[in-house]
């Protein structure tokens, strides 16, 4: 059976996507966790707090699945001879502390954990589009 470097590089090329795909997704719950989080620190009460739960809960599946497909990329890659390590850490959020003790300090502590999270997976999506470029160009 001959090497098809054509087809897996499409194949690579699908794996990114669904990375990227699955990333941007965790970015918009990150962002709009971020956004809930602003007004549960000033002054939002237990549906804010719902809210935010709610959209860092969706952000945690995304970068679980992100993991997932960025694990799936980087084997697609070395298919075509290229190599990436992604990594990114998805954690609770602290979300059961914020529920539980819902106060300032405690939401600013859940507000740096989501801004963390969005700098971790901006990151990745920089990574993975700069990879998606080389291999275009490989």
């Amino acid at each position: 059976m001959a090497y098809d470097f054509e087809k897996e590089k499409r194949e690579a090329m699908e794996a990114g996507n669904r990375a990227l795909h699955s990333l941007r997704e965790a970015q918009a719950n990150l962002d709009s966790a971020r956004n809930w989080g602003l007004w549960d620190m000033f002054g939002g009460g237990t549906i804010t707090s719902l809210i935010k739960s709610s959209k860092m809960d969706r952000a945690k599946q995304n970068m679980e699945q992100a993991k997932y497909d960025l694990r799936s990329f980087s084997k697609e890659l070395n298919d075509v001879s290229m190599v990436i390590n992604l990594d990114i850490e998805t954690g609770d959020f602290l979300s059961f502390a914020d529920w539980f003790f819902d106060n300032f300090f405690v939401d600013w502590m859940v507000q740096d954990r989501i801004n963390k999270a969005r700098d971790q997976v901006r990151d990745a999506i920089w990574k993975v589009e700069n990879v998606m470029r080389e291999l275009e160009r490989y």
